[in-house]
């Protein structure tokens, strides 16, 4: 049965028009992206049928586009529009954090780390700097390491925060492992770094590790 004799309430464009993008599974966003499936399918089953082999959605959408235009279903056209959405994403979330809103929503910036660092095969450490009225001012990848650690160097993140006129800094780095638990490391790097900072009177405003699920915040423990 195409799509289109499916019962209106259950077609994915309709389904989300009526009722948001939230009730919509993961195959079914993926479709509407699609437009169409294989030969002899549905959009909604060639979906299914690319995240049961290649997904789940996160793992499906961290290929570049070149791999992505590689697999069934798929091909240079919408591979292209699936990186174009995603960098959306990434520019939404980056959009919020430059109106300040780090304050007033301090998730955002776990997910702008989550969007950015997660999904990379070795550990990458980065930093948000911020104005006086917490705007983004720049983020930077800092610290490249292996698999499960790499080395962080206080004083380089001092010295960036004064090339930015930083008045705060949030930090993250990625656990490959998937597991966002802080290591007793990342503590340590966080009272180091925090003490780094205070001296040039630049707060250290969080901290996030970035694993599988959600982003753990070190200052929502009171180790920030």
């Amino acid at each position: 049965m195409h799509i289109r004799d499916w019962p209106t309430e259950e077609r994915p464009r309709e389904k989300l028009l009526a009722r948001g993008a939230s009730a919509l599974s993961d195959a079914e966003l993926l479709a509407i992206f699609l437009g169409s499936g294989l030969r002899g399918r549905d959009a909604v089953q060639t979906s299914r049928e690319l995240l049961a082999a290649h997904g789940p959605l996160r793992a499906l959408l961290e290929n570049n586009p070149t791999q992505m235009a590689k697999l069934p279903g798929l091909g240079p056209a919408r591979a292209c529009k699936l990186t174009a959405a995603l960098e959306l994403s990434h520019r939404h979330l980056a959009a919020a954090l430059e109106r300040g809103e780090v304050l007033s929503d301090p998730h955002s910036a776990g997910r702008y780390f989550a969007q950015r660092l997660r999904g990379r095969g070795n550990e990458v450490f980065a930093a948000l700097f911020l104005d006086t009225r917490h705007r983004a001012l720049a983020f930077e990848e800092l610290f490249q390491g292996t698999v499960d650690g790499t080395e962080v160097h206080p004083r380089e993140i001092v010295r960036r925060a004064l090339t930015h006129n930083a008045a705060a800094v949030i930090v993250g780095h990625n656990h490959p492992s998937g597991d966002a638990e802080p290591s007793a490391a990342d503590r340590a790097v966080t009272a180091r770094l925090k003490q780094a900072l205070s001296l040039m009177e630049v707060r250290l405003l969080d901290h996030f590790v970035v694993g599988d699920g959600a982003p753990v915040s070190l200052a929502s423990r009171g180790w920030v």
